[in-house]
């Protein structure tokens, strides 16, 4: 596994890009008994990292040049961050149209 700049693992130490399903298993883990007010919490620090380390850059150090392998900083974050909420949404509605709830 490579790191990107900044010592960044991806997709995480002990993982492979194939494994990122068995890696969402250890999330879920890792905050199975945080409530959902401390989750909110959470992901709004994460928000407010991520939007202040994109603003600290600019546009040649993220998308000019490769950070990790041949991919760009700003397109490593958009794999890390945008991507899976939008695989999410896809998979809720699928569900709750196989549901009958949408």
């Amino acid at each position: 596994m490579l790191s990107g700049r900044g010592g960044c693992q991806f997709p995480d130490t002990g993982y492979k890009w194939n494994e990122l399903g068995r890696l969402a298993q250890r999330f879920y883990a890792d905050f199975a008994e945080l409530g959902y007010p401390a989750l909110l919490q959470r992901l709004d620090a994460a928000y407010t990292r991520i939007v202040a380390r994109i603003e600290a850059e600019n546009d040649v150090s993220l998308y000019g040049e490769p950070w990790y392998e041949k991919y760009t900083m700003g397109r490593m974050i958009q794999f890390n961050t945008s991507s899976p909420y939008a695989n999410a949404r896809s998979r809720l509605r699928k569900w709750k149209k196989d549901q009958g709830i949408a």
